[in-house]
């Protein structure tokens, strides 16, 4: 069974948590012990019912609040297909929270209140979903019971948007008029929206093909882990174990393990226990090479077609996740994957507005949640992509040398 992880973004009160609660609800994925103390909680709303949001806003600030501070996971599953849920924040002083839970996703979800319209938070997620290379996005515009259920208010908030999806490019949208609060087309069709003719929330989750947006031409398998039993019945067994992340690995193939440089073929491969002729992506493999090649934890070994550039100056679109300012000539550790180099951030180019695209080229002091773009030195050659063209080998984190606190989500260019 495939597993599809889709996060939600919207404005303050647009509803995420009360879909996401309303997801699990009507699918029938809570325990009967989530649902006893939930309606508990519930007790003293004046309507009776439960509300739903509780179900992912855990901290107390979050439920005094009635917002969405840190980024909430949960799982649920239904015959067709795993899912993993990260609810994030919409309020702009949490952007990194945001970055975080999206940078993993395969579809995001962005909420739009059908009484106010695409909005500018509206349009500061599309565009962090824009930079983090999403596939999908579902704009469902929310609290249709507040307009009636009217079809014209749907179709010029969908005229709206497209616009915007135009402008960043976004590939593949999908317009859905629900009411979360009422259960209005989440799991189960409603009668209040007839003029709608796709599909529910659910369905379009089950439908989603994320299989197309695996690489399966850029091979890149980052070692993890070698091998070396040492045993008299595996004496010079040398294994590289690692996820690929990319591409197909076949018995035969030529090999280069980067940033050496250095070359080989392919000896056996072997998954979940056994020798097999070929593995692909998402899948974990242990790979076996014809030359004994020094080869340690944060090498990357790639097929010879499609090579990464390797090189030590990078330009990167970094998202600033310190208290501290991010100061030119600071010292950091940059991990891609298994790899952790020492890095500086050599000069920042501009400062990017997430609500107008506009680069400010002179910024003064860069702070909390900021987009900026920098050029990074790493102290060895570093094997990579550009985040646009293969996100699993583009994308890197900066961490404080001395607290090991991560300070810094990348995006290679």
């Amino acid at each position: 069974m495939d597993l599809l992880r889709f996060i939600t973004a919207g404005s303050v009160d647009d509803g995420k948590s009360t879909l996401i609660g309303r997801l699990l609800y009507d699918s029938k994925s809570i325990l009967a012990d989530q649902l006893e103390a939930l309606e508990k909680q519930s007790r003293n709303k004046e309507d009776g019912e439960i509300d739903l949001a509780l179900l992912t806003d855990g901290l107390r600030a979050e439920r005094e609040q009635g917002i969405t501070i840190d980024v909430a996971y949960k799982y649920f599953s239904t015959p067709k297909r795993k899912f993993i849920i990260a609810d994030a924040p919409g309020h702009i002083q949490y952007t990194r929270n945001m970055i975080t839970g999206a940078s993993n996703a395969n579809l995001i979800i962005i909420l739009v209140d059908a009484r106010n319209g695409v909005v500018e938070q509206t349009r500061r997620h599309s565009i962090i979903a824009s930079l983090l290379n999403i596939p999908h996005v579902v704009v469902a515009i929310n609290k249709m019971d507040l307009v009636d259920y009217s079809e014209d208010v749907y179709n010029n908030i969908a005229i709206d948007y497209a616009e915007t999806a135009r402008t960043l490019q976004l590939r593949d949208v999908v317009y859905l008029p629900i009411s979360a609060l009422k259960g209005d087309n989440i799991v189960d069709r409603s009668d209040k929206l007839a003029w709608y003719e796709g599909p529910t929330l659910l369905e379009l989750l089950e439908q989603t093909e994320v299989e197309k947006d695996v690489n399966l031409t850029h091979g890149r398998l980052p070692v993890q882990y070698v091998i070396r039993p040492q045993t008299e019945e595996l004496h010079d067994y040398r294994g590289y174990a690692g996820k690929i992340v990319s591409g197909v690995y076949r018995k035969g193939d030529a090999v280069t393990v980067l940033p050496a440089g250095l070359t080989s073929r392919i000896k056996s491969i072997e998954t979940g226990g056994r020798e097999v002729e070929e593995a692909f992506a998402p899948q974990s493999a242990i790979l076996q090479l014809e030359d004994d090649i020094d080869i340690s934890r944060g090498d990357l070994i790639v097929t010879n077609e499609h090579p990464p550039r390797v090189d030590q100056e990078l330009e990167v679109l970094l998202c600033w996740m310190d208290t501290k300012p991010l100061i030119p000539g600071n010292k950091y550790l940059l991990q891609q994957g298994s790899r952790v180099v020492r890095a500086v951030v050599k000069e920042i180019a501009y400062q990017l507005d997430v609500n107008t695209l506009e680069k400010n080229t002179s910024p003064g002091q860069i702070g909390l949640n900021d987009i900026v773009k920098v050029t990074i030195r790493t102290a060895t050659p570093l094997p990579f992509d550009s985040y646009s063209s293969l996100q699993a080998n583009g994308g890197a984190i900066l961490v404080d040398e001395t607290s090991y606190v991560t300070v810094g989500a990348c995006m290679i260019q």
